[in-house]
Parts: C-alpha cells; sequence; structure tokens
C-alpha cells in the first residue's frame, strides 16, 4: 500500500468551512505569511502510513526571500492534508506554485514501482458512494467501516512528472478513484519556481463525470518510497478562485 492509493486512507476529511472572499478567491495555503523555522500551520494534518517507516520531511525555510513549504523524501513517504469545504462551481481555478531539485527520473503514472513523484496536489471531492457500481461501493462501504463516514471516493493529484507531456492523464496505478494529472514535467525548469493552475471541474469532469461535488480537502507530497530515491521539493501557496489568473 502507499500514498496514491489515497482512497484506502484513515482520512477523517470532516468539512471545516473556509470563507472567500469578495474577489472570490479561497486561499488554502498562505506560508508566504508565515516565517521560516515556525511549527507547520495547525490545519494542516500529517498523513502517514503506519507500514511505512520512513517519513517524508516538511519544514518551512526561507528561499528567494518567501516563506515557503519545503519537503524532503530519502526513500519515504508521507504528505500534508487541510480539510476544507470549497464550492467548485463557483471556485473552479485552483492555483500553486512549486519548485523541484529534479524530478525523479523512475516516476511512471502508469506503474505502481514508479508511483513516486517529486511533487503532488491532490484534490478530494464529496463524490456520491450511490453513484458507484454495486462492486465498488460495497466495497467503499467496508472501507469507511474502517477508516470513516468521509473517506473520500474521488481525488485527483497533480504531479510533477519526469518525461509525460503536461496534461498527460493516468488512473492511479493502485485505484480508479484516482486521477493523476500532468501539471509540470520534466526537468527544464528544475530549479526555477513553475506556476501553475488547473480548472478543477474540467479536470475532474473528464475523470469523473457530472456532477461536480463540493471540495473536501487538499493534500501536498513528495514521496520516494517505491522508486528508493531521493526528492527535494518546495510548494508556496495554495489557492482557489473564480477565473484564470491570466483574465484578472
Amino acid at each position: 500500500m502507499k500514498f496514491g492509493l489515497l482512497s484506502g486512507l484513515a482520512i477523517s476529511l470532516a468539512c471545516a468551512s473556509v470563507g472567500a472572499s469578495a474577489f472570490q478567491q479561497v486561499s488554502i495555503a498562505d506560508f508566504s505569511h508565515l516565517q521560516a523555522g515556525d511549527p507547520l500551520p495547525a490545519n494542516w494534518e500529517q498523513l502517514t502510513i503506519s507500514s511505512i517507516r520512513r517519513h517524508t520531511e516538511y519544514k518551512l525555510v526561507s528561499l528567494d526571500g518567501v516563506t515557503v513549504l519545503q519537503a524532503d523524501a530519502d526513500d519515504s513517504m508521507s504528505g500534508l492534508v487541510r480539510k476544507i469545504d470549497v464550492d467548485a462551481q463557483v471556485t473552479p481555478w485552483l492555483h500553486w506554485r512549486w519548485k523541484v531539485e529534479q524530478p525523479n527520473d523512475k516516476s511512471d503514472l502508469n506503474s505502481k514501482r514508479g508511483d513516486d513523484f517529486a511533487a503532488r496536489v491532490y484534490v478530494f471531492f464529496d463524490f456520491d458512494i450511490d453513484r458507484l457500481p454495486f462492486f465498488e461501493r460495497l466495497l467503499a462501504r467496508i472501507a469507511r467501516m474502517i477508516y470513516g463516514d468521509r473517506l473520500p471516493l474521488a481525488a485527483l493529484c497533480y504531479v510533477w512528472a519526469n518525461s509525460q507531456a503536461v496534461g498527460t492523464t493516468a488512473w492511479n496505478p493502485h485505484t480508479k478513484r484516482v486521477r493523476t494529472v500532468v501539471a509540470s514535467s520534466g526537468s527544464d525548469h528544475a530549479g526555477h519556481w513553475v506556476s501553475v493552475e488547473r480548472n478543477v471541474t474540467d479536470d475532474y469532469r473528464e475523470a469523473f463525470g457530472d456532477p461536480v461535488p463540493r471540495i473536501t480537502g487538499v493534500a501536498i507530497a513528495t514521496d520516494s518510497d517505491d522508486t528508493g530515491a531521493h526528492s527535494l521539493a518546495w510548494y508556496g501557496d495554495i489557492a482557489f478562485s473564480d477565473q484564470a489568473r491570466q483574465s484578472q
């Protein structure tokens, strides 16, 4: 079992309302407003798997004059998750920036052995369990008996891949409840900040169809436990908004 199998993890994504501003922007991570060396924000919960003993190290650092989140994975896996309640119909655009030392050259969207990425951002949705086929619904109900009623049944996973073209999508090799989307790729921009924006409603519809449910969580993850690699990444502020930034 590994981090890609998020639909099988013990995540209790109880809705915690996050208010939008007059400009219809919902702030998810304001790392730049914090100080390097501070404890991680209380609203970000560490996500681990008991069978994986080596955990990715996350800390706030100053980089290029701004406080950001640093993730250091050395043959390790863990993530950070924030519980939220966001209307994807109102603020469908997800914005963030990230930077990697190098992409993981062993990453593979279609292989369990290659299910490691230097940087990931997950979006969890409040999927209606009754929409699942009978057998999947049965398995999901058993999982929720074990892990809790708020276990997410649909997620998008945006990754920094090593070679696949930006926009490439694939089902996670562990589960068809997580759709992987290549948001950045290759080493050309390694060592530089890359700003990303994705319309999560469009990505959700392509993966799971309509209707698009509310967003219940966002997670950050840098993992290398399957490939035994070392990955170093940095994450800047994360927010949802009602429009693409180039149109603002």
